[in-house]
């Protein structure tokens, strides 16, 4: 899928399908790589979410009620939103970098694909999750945010390179300064400061509500670096400055985060020692994800950094193929394996009833786990036949939203 025709996507990689796919250069690869990594990471989370709700977390965890192999099959999806949102920024580059008008090119993109994903999230999106019609909450959740982002990005986008740079670190490192920034729900800004940045409830009617699970202004942050990154990955770029860059920013952001979290004085919430080293660690790496502290952000985008840097030194491994095909049709397998997940959940509440309370659910996170891995084998068919016809049929206009 290429980033003409998926926000999310740059370039289709996808085995057995002509030689001009086969011959996506080793930067595309990895980056579709990282993506169907993430991809899978988040299914996994969505697997949580749906079979394991009656041990739900909030955000950030509480390390003593949470046990560690749920801390850390937690802790894993926090990759999910900022590569999703870093890479589109980065799609967006290179797809304004491929046509003659350039930065417009990207900005019409940005707009109309923007657009797209709003309305998507809430009709199709928040249906998979709620089933009920007309709903009664619509959950504004990450294709929101990423939409927002990218309509945002739309205007920047004709900024100087640097200004973008300077714009995305202020948002990301300065957000957090405004934490304790509260609206009543009577005050004229409490909508939009509920959108931007203050997790909450919209009251739209007496039978409508809208949750604002992901604020948007640190997101704005990380869209636009993605884009100020989109140099590093032109087909003339050096690729061994590329690496070397991937390499410096990716242990620089980690490095920070172990700076400033040692510090304890800013960027999220405090960490606390623990009785024992794991539960020490834990506190450590327990940030807030809504909205995306800067502790948050520093330590995802440093690892995802540093995975995509190792994903180019071996752009060509076997492995890597399954990832790039995910990485490949992000959009479809989203909308897909959610409504799959609520037929899963509807059918196994008719087969065996309510288990755990007041929800269907498994009894153990290895459970989480084993559903996850046999949901991706079983999707993949699916995801590989949905990439390799959009790489075929690029005349197909309808098929760029999807």
């Amino acid at each position: 899928m290429s980033c003409s025709s998926n926000s999310l996507s740059v370039q289709p990689s996808v085995p057995g399908i002509a030689n001009k796919a086969a011959a996506a250069t080793a930067r595309l690869r990895s980056i579709d790589a990282l993506r169907g990594l993430v991809i899978l990471f988040m299914l996994l989370d969505h697997v949580r979410e749906t079979f394991y709700l009656h041990h739900q977390v909030p955000d950030p965890m509480v390390v003593v009620d949470a046990p560690p192999d749920l801390f850390f099959s937690r802790l894993l999806a926090h990759l999910c939103a900022p590569v999703f949102v870093f890479l589109t920024g980065l799609s967006a580059f290179l797809y304004g970098n491929r046509q003659a008008s350039g930065r417009a090119a990207a900005s019409s993109f940005l707009w109309r694909r923007g657009l797209f994903l709003v309305v998507l999230e809430v009709t199709v999106i928040n249906f998979a999750w709620t089933f009920q019609f007309p709903p009664a909450a619509v959950f504004l959740q990450v294709i929101w945010v990423i939409g927002l982002s990218m309509l945002a990005l739309a205007a920047l986008v004709w900024l100087p390179r640097r200004s973008l740079i300077v714009l995305g670190l202020a948002l990301v490192a300065g957000h957090n300064l405004v934490d304790g920034l509260h609206f009543p729900a009577d005050h004229m800004l409490h909508v939009p400061w509920a959108v931007l940045h203050d997790r909450g409830w919209i009251e739209v009617s007496e039978t409508l509500r809208l949750r604002t699970s992901y604020p948007l202004l640190p997101w704005i942050g990380v869209i636009a670096l993605g884009y100020a990154a989109g140099p590093w990955f032109t087909s003339g770029a050096d690729t061994v400055l590329r690496r070397r860059q991937l390499l410096s920013w990716g242990s620089g952001l980690l490095v920070d985060f172990v700076l400033l979290r040692t510090l304890n004085l800013y960027g999220d919430k405090p960490w606390e020692a623990g009785d024992t080293a794991l539960t020490t660690a834990m506190s450590f790496v327990n940030v807030t994800k809504y909205p995306p502290s800067l502790l948050f952000i520093a330590l995802t985008m440093g690892v995802g950094l540093l995975v995509l840097r190792a994903f180019e030194l071996r752009p060509h491994a076997r492995w890597l193929t399954p990832l790039a095909v995910y990485g490949a049709a992000p959009m479809f397998f989203y909308v897909l394996h959610l409504y799959v997940l609520k037929f899963l959940y509807l059918g196994a509440e008719a087969v065996w009833g309510l288990n755990q309370g007041k929800f269907f659910g498994f009894e153990a996170v290895w459970m989480v786990w084993a559903c996850a891995i046999a949901l991706a084998f079983a999707l993949y068919p699916a995801v590989h036949a949905f990439a390799g016809l959009k790489a075929r049929r690029r005349d197909i206009a309808w098929l760029k939203y999807l």
